[in-house]
């Protein structure tokens, strides 16, 4: 280990860096990216430091991504994909977010299935689903999918609705649809395996 004193350290997240002597190695190049960070601070390069740091922290954040994407529903039958994207967003921004969407089709209905990860969403959500009030302001009502608290808005007259569920506390599972039936956004939502989700370290 390296004899640093810690109350010298200037650089936010730095320990980052020192975890890769204490925890298994991630793939070769996020773990050169941290020793590269790592050499730039102690050479007194600190925007080169910050730059490796933040572009190791980029890629672990789409590992991931990677590893949530496999949880989005299979198309159900008479649907299609449409396209699957994964995205992080940047830690200054709303607090950082991880999230993994796919959108579904058929003729003219869609519906999009979120999971979303490390975000100041999750709280906010949670604080819905302790007040009565919030869930039901705008026509939301308390339901169980698979055994997860869930709040289902759905607009007859619209055709569309929407559903979030909090998954362990950790997960914002969003599933949003336009031109659907109640059953079918419900449907959606009852595919992905939340207990499997849950163990996800």
């Amino acid at each position: 280990m390296f004899d640093l004193n810690f109350k010298n350290l200037k650089m936010n997240g730095l320990f980052i860096i020192l975890m890769i002597f204490s925890v298994p190695a991630y793939a070769n190049d996020i773990e050169e990216s941290m020793k590269e960070a790592f050499k730039y601070y102690t050479d007194g390069e600190y925007q080169n430091s910050v730059e490796s740091l933040n572009y190791a922290s980029q890629l672990i954040q789409q590992e991931v991504a990677g590893k949530i994407e496999p949880f989005l529903p299979k198309p159900l039958t008479g649907w299609a994909i449409s396209n699957t994207n994964s995205q992080t967003m940047n830690a200054s921004l709303l607090g950082g977010a991880i999230t993994t969407k796919r959108q579904y089709n058929k003729k003219s209905s869609s519906i999009t299935v979120q999971i979303i990860t490390d975000s100041p969403l999750i709280q906010s959500t949670t604080m819905m689903f302790t007040n009565h009030m919030f869930t039901t302001s705008d026509g939301g009502r308390l339901e169980r999918i698979n055994r997860q608290k869930a709040i289902v808005k759905f607009t007859p007259d619209t055709k569309s609705g929407k559903i979030e569920i909090i998954v362990a506390d950790r997960f914002l599972v969003l599933v949003e649809g336009q031109e659907i039936t109640k059953k079918e956004l419900k449907d959606y939502a009852s595919a992905i395996d939340y207990k499997k989700l849950i163990s996800l370290p």
